[in-house]
């Protein structure tokens, strides 16, 4: 029986992974979970999968918990940073699914690397801020990064069994979010609720976001150049409406490989917690038949500037990818508290981009630092105001 710690358990990811705990009675164990404040979805879950332990954000939600919880389940409750990096570094946990949103996400899951977890990595953000750091440490540490985002997933399917050398192009699909034939006039007035309508995928809101300004993509683009070792001219982006085929290889004998389903996040999941196995409890049933036509089309970088700005963060390299992800950040939650237009977004992030000379990442602090430097900037921006 493999035994699991999730990060971020009441989240998206979380809550599907849990689902697919359940399908599979036996060969999965929760033995550690971190939330963050939603303790009514964590009561429930304690109470479902009785973990060792759990951790939530502050002292004050750990005392909220513990009265909600039956004194007969022995599960320790924690709380904060310490928290968190405990059940990151579980030591009855053989696998630690990272799924915190954002570039809180890194510290844990490099904690988790460093006491020798191997990872099924749902938090892309920990790859984009910190990519030469995470996966030297991985393999100094000899452990798997197994990825959860359904293109990278989709990828790894793909390149397993075929040697690295003969992988030619990554080729990344993307729904296109809700704004795929939308104008620019029509993009200056988008709402919070058109902009988290997402017409394939349900995530959480910043992603969603992310989604429909194509950030999401972006990072994805940093991501893969970590986890695949392909530099950023092979690696493609394609729109894909239909969220079919959720990505590509192209092998240099000019073969293409792609792997299918339908946009549900419990099949990528599901085939890194059970990793080198498949399972049911991932996928539904797939009908070819009815799946219809199948479309694909080069993304339009003049409307969506946030992928462009993924892969001018990644060429720059070094602190780039984290300044670009902290300003992002701070641009999306600007934009859900209707501070800013929805395309402001692009402007925030570029306009840090462009004050920012990257450095080397020579060690946690040194992301940590431009990460802080970043978010300071763009709330500079933004107090200024930005069109």
């Amino acid at each position: 029986m493999k035994k699991i710690a999730i990060l971020g358990s009441t989240g998206s990811i979380g809550v599907n992974a849990l689902d697919v705990v359940s399908k599979n009675p036996g060969a999965l164990e929760v033995v550690a979970l971190a939330a963050g404040k939603n303790i009514g979805v964590l009561k429930a879950q304690v109470e479902r999968f009785r973990p060792q332990i759990v951790s939530v954000i502050d002292e004050d939600h750990a005392r909220r918990l513990e009265g909600m919880i039956d004194p007969s389940i022995r599960t320790k409750i924690l709380f904060g940073d310490e928290g968190v990096r405990s059940v990151a570094t579980a030591s009855a946990a053989d696998l630690v699914l990272s799924a915190i949103v954002g570039a809180a996400g890194l510290v844990p899951t490099l904690a988790a690397i460093e006491a020798g977890k191997d990872v099924a990595l749902a938090n892309k953000e920990t790859l984009v801020t910190a990519g030469s750091l995470v996966i030297q440490r991985a393999l100094a540490k000899g452990v798997r990064i197994l990825p959860v985002d359904s293109e990278h997933s989709a990828v790894f399917q793909c390149i397993e069994g075929n040697s690295p050398k003969g992988v030619g192009r990554v080729i990344l699909t993307a729904s296109g979010g809700p704004f795929l034939k939308a104008t620019r006039t029509e993009l200056e007035a988008v709402r919070i609720s058109d902009a988290l309508n997402h017409p394939n995928w349900k995530m959480g809101r910043k992603i969603t976001i992310d989604s429909a300004t194509m950030m999401n993509k972006g990072l994805e683009v940093i991501e893969a150049r970590w986890l695949f070792g392909v530099d950023y001219d092979r690696i493609d982006v394609v729109i894909h409406p239909q969220s079919i085929i959720h990505s590509l290889v192209e092998f240099v004998d000019g073969s293409v490989m792609a792997q299918l389903g339908l946009p549900d996040m419990r099949g990528p999941i599901s085939y890194a917690m059970f990793y080198p196995e498949r399972t049911p409890g991932g996928y539904p049933p797939f009908d070819l038949s009815k799946a219809g036509r199948l479309e694909f089309q080069a993304p339009d970088l003049e409307r969506f500037p946030c992928l462009r700005l993924g892969y001018e963060a990644g060429r720059a390299a070094g602190t780039m990818p984290a300044v670009m992800n902290a300003a992002n950040e701070v641009a999306v939650h600007s934009f859900l508290e209707e501070r800013i237009a929805f395309q402001s977004i692009a402007r925030v992030i570029e306009e840090v981009m462009t004050r920012h000379v990257p450095g080397t990442v020579s060690s946690l602090e040194t992301v940590l630092e431009a990460d802080s430097w970043a978010r300071s900037q763009a709330e500079e921006i933004l107090k200024k105001g930005i069109g």
